[in-house]
C-alpha cells in the first residue's frame, strides 16, 4: 500500500520543538479536559475522550495525570473552562495554515495568532478560506520491531477498516477516516500493538513546496504558533526540501 507522510522528518522536528518547551501533557491535558466536558468523563460511552486517552497514552502520558485532568472537567476538581477555536490563513509563498486552540482568552489568543501570521510573512484569513483543502484522518504510528510481521500487520489493520498502510523507515503508518479512527485503534490495541501516536490530523489534499529561503521563514512562524500556550496543533500544506533541517 501506498504513502508518504514523511513522519519520521517531520516527528523529529515536532519532537524537538515539544522537549525544548516541555508542554506536550499540558497541551494533551486541555484536550482532555474539553472531551470529558462536551461528552462526558466516562470513555465507555464517549468516543472523543477515549481517542484523546489513547493519543495522552502513545505520549507516554501517566495515569494519574490522565485521571486528573478527566476529573477536572467533571467538576471534581478546580479547572479552568476551555473554548476550541480554529483560525485559517496563509504562510509565506502561500502556504495554507490552519491553527487549532484550546483558550480561556478568545482576544489574546486571535491577537497572538495574527502577530506570529503577520510577523513571518503570512496572514490570517476568514474562516473556511484554507479548510476546503484538508480531510481529517485518523493516523496510527508504530514502531518497527522484530516481533511485529509487516503483511500480518497490514492486513490486521485493513481486515479492522484501515483505508491505507505504509511501511517508512523506521514506522508503519496505518491511515484511517475520521469515523472509523477509533473502531481500527481499538482493534489494533486489543491485538496487543502498541502506538507511537494515535490521533485524527488535518492531511492537505496538496501541498506547496518551498525553497530553503521560505522554508527558513516559514518554520519560525510554525515555532512561533506552536509555542504559544493556547494552540494545540498547526496543520499546513507545505512541503519543505528534502535538506531542510528545520
Amino acid at each position: 500500500m501506498s504513502g508518504h507522510s514523511k513522519w519520521h522528518n517531520i516527528q523529529a522536528k515536532k519532537s524537538k520543538v515539544d522537549a525544548k518547551r516541555g508542554k506536550i501533557f499540558t497541551k494533551i491535558g486541555k484536550e482532555l479536559m474539553v472531551a470529558a466536558k462536551t461528552g462526558g468523563s466516562n470513555p465507555e460511552t464517549n468516543n472523543k475522550l477515549r481517542d484523546v486517552i489513547a493519543k495522552a497514552k502513545a505520549s507516554n502520558m501517566p495515569q494519574d495525570t490522565i485521571t486528573r485532568a478527566i476529573k477536572k472537567a467533571a467538576g471534581e476538581l478546580e479547572g479552568v473552562t476551555y473554548e476550541e477555536i480554529t483560525y485559517e490563513g496563509y504562510g509565506p509563498n502561500g502556504v495554507a495554515v490552519i491553527v487549532e486552540a484550546l483558550t480561556d482568552n478568545k482576544n489574546r489568543t486571535a491577537g497572538n495568532v495574527r502577530y506570529a501570521f503577520s510577523k513571518h510573512g503570512g496572514n490570517m484569513g476568514s474562516s473556511g478560506c484554507v479548510g476546503f483543502m484538508f480531510q481529517k484522518k485518523g493516523e496510527i504510528i508504530i514502531e518497527k520491531t522484530d516481533s511485529i510481521d509487516e503483511d500480518e500487520l497490514m492486513m490486521m489493520a485493513l481486515d479492522a477498516g484501515a483505508e491505507d498502510f505504509s511501511a517508512e523507515e523506521e514506522v508503519y503508518v496505518v491511515t484511517t477516516t475520521s469515523e472509523d479512527f477509533g473502531t481500527v485503534r481499538e482493534n489494533l490495541e486489543s491485538n496487543g500493538i502498541e502506538f507511537l501516536e494515535a490521533e485524527v490530523k488535518l492531511v492537505a489534499d496538496t501541498t506547496t513546496a518551498l525553497d530553503m529561503e521560505t522554508s527558513v521563514k516559514f518554520q519560525k512562524m510554525l515555532d512561533a504558533l506552536e509555542d504559544d500556550d493556547d494552540v494545540q496543533d498547526v496543520w499546513h500544506n507545505a512541503e519543505f526540501p528534502e535538506e531542510f533541517e528545520g
